[in-house]
């Protein structure tokens, strides 16, 4: 898996302060996509065990109170991305005390194979669904499009 940035600290991507990772890979290619530079999988940076310890220390570090990890891009369910992320939610769930996973996906929950369905298991919220430029809405907490759905799936 590929990653186009990393921000330790992040506020706008979902509630709290928060730690954020932008994956390279989407099928989607919505006309009007903000991060169209995340869609090829050999774009961007590879995603190694450097990255994921640090990810799992930020999130462990009490000098900054963190809610959670924030899984975007691209698409973290894409499939080139699926194994690493399955692994890092994990990771996250086992390492790390009562911080909540927030993923963002074209795909819709209908549609999620079972190898996504695997990492969504692991997720707290999933915001899923095609960003639709007709449909923008830049009222709308958290999503682009009026179409986007918020799934509330587990408690942190």
């Amino acid at each position: 898996m590929n990653y186009h940035q990393y921000y330790p600290v992040d506020v706008v991507n979902g509630p709290g302060t928060r730690c954020t990772l932008f994956v390279a890979g989407c099928e989607h290619k919505c006309r009007g996509c903000y991060n169209a530079t995340t869609w090829r999988t050999d774009s961007g940076k590879p995603f190694d065990q450097q990255l994921e310890d640090r990810i799992i220390s930020d999130l462990n570090d009490t000098r900054i109170v963190r809610q959670g990890l924030s899984l975007s891009g691209g698409d973290p369910l894409h499939p080139h991305n699926l194994s690493a992320i399955l692994h890092l939610v994990k990771r996250v769930r086992q390492e790390t005390e009562h911080k909540d996973i927030w993923l963002w996906t074209g795909y819709t929950l209908a549609e999620l194979s079972v190898a996504q369905q695997q990492v969504v298991a692991e997720i707290n919220t999933l915001i899923d669904g095609k960003f639709i430029k007709e449909l923008r809405d830049p009222a709308l907490i958290w999503r682009g499009s009026s179409n986007q759905q918020i799934h509330y799936l587990r408690p942190a």
